[in-house]
């Protein structure tokens, strides 16, 4: 039996994808994370599954539940959201697992950062404006941030950040990125991507951190920073370009 990572997507049931519908249809064990998995997509699970929301159980008990499920021969779900890859926790629970000889997989989700772009309607990376994306977030007090992946830092590459988690702490956010970005430089959040009651945000350093605060957001949000957020001067990329050589092949 299995334990499958499933990505859930960003918020919309719908933003589920196919194999990750399909995997979670055929297992009888599902667990998943109820502040943040829409409940509409426990409907795509088998009518006698046996439901766990994770909200309130630490890592001990999660991974007592799927050791057990294995260990009844069942296939878990272990529904995400977002997308495994980042910022989910799964890689405590893997390492656990391996402990435990419990065999699992990893179907990919679609990642907040994405639907963020999306609701904004914009490419995150622009030919001769910015070609860099950093994943990120700022420390807090329960977890400190590894050495030299400090926004100051990080910030001196001038490239596109996207904190995830960081919302609450917008004014910390803008103090240390001003000195590399400047004032000017445009900056939006968007909370609750892809769902209902999504919230978009646009502004510039100046102002973001008070629109953050002015709209009462402090969760489910990702704050993007970066020039090509509002870059409309710059050259076509050579993709498409009719002065690029095509073969048949």
């Amino acid at each position: 039996m299995t334990v499958y990572f499933i990505g859930a997507g960003p918020g919309a049931a719908d933003l589920i994808t196919v194999r990750g519908a399909r995997t979670l249809a055929s297992c009888g064990v599902c667990l998943y994370a109820g502040s943040l998995v829409p409940r509409e997509l426990l409907a795509e699970c088998p009518p006698d599954a046996r439901l766990v929301d994770t909200a309130r159980l630490d890592l001990d008990t999660i991974t007592a539940e799927l050791v057990r499920a294995h260990g009844e021969g069942h296939d878990v779900a272990r529904l995400h959201s977002g997308d495994p890859s980042v910022f989910s926790a799964v890689a405590e629970q893997m390492r656990r697992l391996d402990a435990a000889g419990v065999p699992y997989e990893v179907v990919p989700g679609v990642p907040a950062f994405a639907a963020a772009a999306a609701a904004l309607k914009r490419e995150l990376t622009v030919p001769t404006v910015g070609q860099t994306v950093i994943l990120t977030r700022v420390a807090q007090q329960a977890t400190p941030m590894p050495e030299g992946e400090d926004l100051a830092t990080l910030g001196r590459s001038g490239a596109l950040l996207v904190l995830h988690l960081a919302a609450r702490y917008a004014d910390r956010v803008v103090e240390e990125l001003l000195p590399h970005y400047g004032a000017d430089c445009p900056a939006a959040v968007v909370a609750m991507a892809s769902r209902p009651e999504e919230l978009v945000l646009r502004g510039t350093l100046a102002d973001i951190a008070a629109r953050v605060k002015e709209a009462g957001v402090v969760r489910t949000a990702v704050i993007i920073v970066g020039r090509t957020l509002a870059a409309t001067q710059f050259r076509d990329s050579h993709l498409y370009s009719a002065d690029r050589e095509r073969h048949d092949c």
